[in-house]
């Protein structure tokens, strides 16, 4: 049977619904399938915890994951009959985005010994003795998140930028290509006639795109057929400039299912948004330690990505 598509969203413990599909799941995986106590199930962390969900086409809940405030990546779920079709990937990377986001220096987990290899695949390495938890064999991994051995980390510059509401979040926006010199990196799922279209925002793309030998804009769009549509002004710039402004789209399911978007310019400053359709984010005019980990997710998933050929009669 061919499996319907899934998308990620953050899940917020404190309402109801999202609360009662991660606990479901939970039930689900854990306690009856696993035979996990319920008492050891619920460990009284999660108010604390960033959660994210996957649902599939129909809305409904297939697979969970959640990060302490500790640094630790737990409660990864997901309904045996998605397994294996990219969800558990998706929440995982979503995860490790959100806490490279923060500039932390690296994630844990503990690993049911059946799944090392699953994680070793993100990068994550096993390490100390196997032990036993809710009667299961786990090993404790971790992945480094830093750019720079911890002797080579550049000092966390200041300059930190309101990015709370959509005005703070547009000025931002704006704030920080003008202090692009000429490299810009934007990953947006969505293209909204909201972002990146006002005259003052597109005056200075252009800039930076004319700015001279080496200028550069990458643009990372999940669906540039639908800004293409909607005429966005980014997308007739990208006409004019195609050697300057290329557009890619991730093809990889997990990476079709970041739900984050974020802008990168070449001095260290960036516009991070957890939630691509939502204005609340951060964001610093010089910010190397949050920078670094948000440009190595960016070239990564580049280099995975593919040319929009949606654009390509257009000849960008």
């Amino acid at each position: 049977m061919k499996l319907q598509n899934f998308q990620v969203e953050i899940a917020e413990w404190s309402r109801e619904d999202q609360r009662a599909a991660l606990l479901d799941l939970r039930h689900t995986v854990f306690i009856q399938e696993q035979g996990v106590p319920e008492a050891r199930e619920r460990d009284g962390l999660d108010a604390d915890c960033w959660h994210v969900l996957a649902r599939d086409e129909a809305g409904q809940p297939i697979g969970c994951g959640r990060l302490t405030p500790a640094h630790k990546i737990g409660r990864m779920a997901v309904l045996q009959e998605w397994r294996g079709h990219g969800v558990g990937v998706a929440l995982l990377r979503e995860l490790i985005a959100r806490a490279r986001a923060q500039g932390w220096p690296q994630v844990a987990l503990d690993a049911q010994v059946s799944a090392l290899g699953f994680y070793e695949r993100e990068g994550f390495i096993a390490y100390g003795a196997e032990f036993e938890d809710a009667g299961l064999a786990h090993r404790s991994m971790r992945l480094s998140l830093a750019a720079f051995a911890d002797d080579e980390r550049p000092q966390r510059d200041i300059g930190a930028l309101p990015a709370g509401s959509r005005s703070e979040t547009a000025a931002a926006r704006l704030q920080l290509l003008g202090e692009t010199r000429h490299r810009l990196a934007i990953y947006m799922p969505l293209l909204g006639n909201d972002s990146y279209a006002s005259a003052e925002e597109l005056a200075e793309l252009r800039r930076i795109a004319i700015s001279g030998r080496g200028a550069q804009i990458r643009i990372l769009l999940h669906d540039p057929a639908a800004a293409l549509r909607n005429d966005h002004r980014l997308i007739a710039l990208a006409q004019r400039l195609p050697g300057a402004i290329q557009i890619r789209m991730p093809v990889e399911e997990a990476d079709q299912a970041y739900v984050s978007a974020y802008l990168l310019n070449d001095i260290g400053g960036y516009l991070f948004l957890p939630e691509a359709d939502r204005p609340q984010g951060r964001a610093a005019l010089h910010d190397r330690a949050s920078h670094a980990p948000l440009q190595q997710h960016f070239d990564e998933v580049w280099e995975r990505a593919e040319r929009a050929s949606i654009l390509q009669t257009l000849d960008i």
